[in-house]
């Protein structure tokens, strides 16, 4: 993961069109012939269409890892790139909680009456 992010970084990867790309995880088969990689897009205005860039130039991202790990592994993995849509799902949690916490304020909690006098 760290040679991966050095790569995307030396190649100007990590910024894009003032939105920033970074590699969430790696997940690597037992035999290490492929690798799962996952994209964090943070303010990229279309993820889709970048994702689509980066997995076009997935042959050039391999060959540079190729030639930085060489003496390490006989085979490059095979590199697949997905998107990690974490960050969009914290967002959503942290705009619900915001949304339930001013709802409290608003209309406080009545704790429910008790069975026998309803």
């Amino acid at each position: 993961m760290e040679e991966l992010s050095d790569i995307f970084q030396r190649e100007g990867m990590n910024i894009v069109d003032g939105g920033m790309v970074s590699i969430s995880k790696v997940m690597i088969t037992p035999d290490l012939l492929e690798a799962r990689v996952y994209l964090s897009f943070f303010q990229v205005k279309d993820p889709a269409a970048l994702l689509h860039k980066i997995k076009e130039r997935g042959w050039e991202w391999r060959k540079l890892l190729g030639q930085r790990i060489k003496n390490q592994l006989r085979r490059v993995p095979e590199l697949e790139y997905f998107s990690d849509d974490t960050l969009d799902h914290v967002f959503k949690m942290e705009e619900l909680f915001k949304q339930i916490s001013k709802d409290r304020e608003t209309k406080p909690l009545t704790p429910p009456a008790p069975k026998g006098e309803q």
